[in-house]
């Protein structure tokens, strides 16, 4: 299950982010220990072509200029490029430019503790938007964007980052798709068949050569490298979602070369889940959610007036959901459309509203609106692209990153089993991951996350009830690197909480980025505010 935005996909987990002075300057780039790595063959000229990299994009630093005017970012946000070989043992090979961007630190010189680094997930996801959180004005970063400037980027095959491609956008966007939810061998099949040529789709257009280096440690390497082009001599870093594991494998592979870092809403890190079983672990917490969320709509009853219970709102979920099958609303919208739309609230608790709205809308007899909320835009092809490349790299990521089962007998017999109570979303998402079942290049074996010498304390927050990466990824995390906390937001559920207004995680964000003090023991924080219609 990717993660999404409400009313728009875009990439994240599963269908899946800092003790130094204010002026930092960049320091010897050392390469991190084989051990601290994998003990892949290989490993090592990885390692030293990652430490030759950085030390070329310390040399070189970065050229900040004013964004290109179709990049959305205002001024005085800068843009600029980092250089990248795409195989890391092969550093003097092919290289490719990663997209950055930039606003400094809004307090005073002696203020500034140097630049944060954001992830916002996917894998797919693109972190240029993380300035704006200055521009904008959000209350919530206000404190931190005194002592650091926000850096964003997007990672390697991402937006502006030699973009990759798995099949045509327009195609890619095209409603209405088959349900999910199949009800015969020959719907299995259709859709087998459809991941067979997805996944070929991937090595024509993309190449299997650059296929081959889309891996998390890849783009962890990627990010060592821009640390070194902005001057920094210790990492500071903000991962939400996939963004999580990012840091969880940098902080293995590059312990030594981190100061700092939050990593909110967990990917579990363990080998044994990286990636097939994080994603049937996705389609139980997403049906726990999606019951959370109708229970707050029942309780919402005179607002939405689609039942006074759960089973009343299911009710109508599994009304509209046949209605959509029989004949696609608006002629584009049958299941899979709803299940992508519908999907934002579980995701996240901003989207509550909203799709609720539309919900009642829809049974007070508006269907434009749900046709508005949850068809395509064929006339936005900047949109549309941007859509399927966020699919493209989010599938080449996961299936690369690790060895997927190549027999259809075992997810077919996996999602069978767990569609019977977790019907929500077991089979879209084991549809959009199948590809990875006959991925035309080499899978990878996960790096090992552990604590390595070096490895600064880490704070780690996450939600009970979050859908899209669940509790247990934290618990873990926080296992496997010793001297981090964990914060845990009681009965809340939303993906990505540092961003959310709840004053126990804000001022403790805020006081570990400013002074990189803990709480001498994990922390439980009240759930933020339930959204109000």
């Amino acid at each position: 299950m990717k993660d999404i935005r409400p009313n728009k996909r875009v990439a994240a987990l599963g269908s899946a982010g800092i003790l130094v002075t204010a002026t930092l300057l960049a320091g010897a780039v050392t390469a991190p220990t084989a051990s601290a790595t994998s003990s892949r063959p290989g490993q090592d000229r990885e390692a030293r072509g990652a430490a030759i990299a950085a030390e070329r994009a310390a040399k070189a630093g970065i050229d900040w200029q004013d964004c290109p005017a179709d990049w959305g970012l205002e001024k005085p946000i800068k843009c600029g490029w980092v250089t990248v070989p795409v195989d890391y043992a092969k550093p003097n090979g092919k290289q490719i430019k990663l997209a950055v961007d930039r606003i400094g630190n809004t307090g005073t010189a002696q203020e500034r503790q140097g630049a944060l680094v954001y992830n916002p997930g996917g894998p797919g996801g693109s972190g240029l938007r993380f300035p704006r959180r200055v521009t904008t004005k959000a209350p919530v970063w206000a404190n931190v964007a005194k002592a650091y400037d926000f850096v964003g980027f997007d990672p390697r095959g991402v937006g502006h980052s030699a973009p990759i491609s798995c099949m045509d956008p327009q195609e890619f966007v095209k409603a209405p798709k088959a349900d999910p939810v199949p009800d015969t061998t020959a719907d299995k099949y259709a859709q087998r068949k459809l991941a067979r040529e997805y996944a070929q789709g991937c090595a024509e257009r993309t190449g299997k050569a650059m296929l081959q280096q889309m891996t998390t440690p890849n783009t962890v390497r990627d990010l060592d490298v821009i640390r070194a082009a902005l001057g920094e001599r210790g990492l500071n870093f903000l991962g939400v979602s996939y963004g999580t594991y990012l840091g969880a494998v940098y902080g293995t592979m590059f312990p030594g070369h981190l100061r700092r870092m939050v990593v909110d809403s967990v990917v579990n890190p363990s080998r044994e889940k990286v990636w097939y079983q994080a994603n049937l672990d996705q389609d139980v917490a997403f049906e726990g959610r999606w019951k959370d969320w109708q229970d707050w709509v029942a309780a919402n009853d005179a607002t939405f007036h689609l039942g006074t219970t759960r089973a009343a709102v299911q009710a109508k979920w599994l009304q509209l959901r046949a209605t959509a099958k029989k004949n696609p609303i608006g002629g584009v919208v049958g299941p899979a459309e709803l299940i992508s739309f519908f999907q934002s609230a579980p995701y996240y608790d901003s989207s509550w509203v909203p799709v609720a709205t539309v919900f009642s809308a829809y049974f007070a007899g508006d269907t434009k609106a749900l046709v508005d909320a949850a068809s395509p835009d064929l006339t936005d092809t900047a949109g549309n692209i941007s859509s399927e490349n966020g699919n493209a790299v989010y599938t080449a990521v996961e299936c690369t990153d690790a060895k997927w089962p190549t027999s259809w007998k075992k997810w077919d017999w996996d999602n069978t089993a767990l569609h019977k109570n977790h019907p929500f979303m077991t089979w879209a998402n084991a549809w959009m991951n199948l590809p990875c079942a006959t991925w035309p290049v080499k899978q990878q074996t996960p790096v090992h996350v552990t604590t390595h010498k070096g490895l600064p304390q880490v704070l780690i927050v996450q939600s009970t009830n979050d859908a899209a990466t669940p509790y247990e990824g934290a618990v873990e995390l926080h296992k496997r690197f010793q001297g981090s906390r964990l914060i845990t937001e009681k009965g809340a559920g939303s993906h990505g909480v540092t961003s959310l207004v709840n004053t126990c995680i804000n001022t403790r964000v805020d006081a570990y980025l400013l002074t990189g003090k803990l709480d001498r023991s994990d922390v439980t924080c009240a759930p933020h505010a339930t959204p109000k219609p």
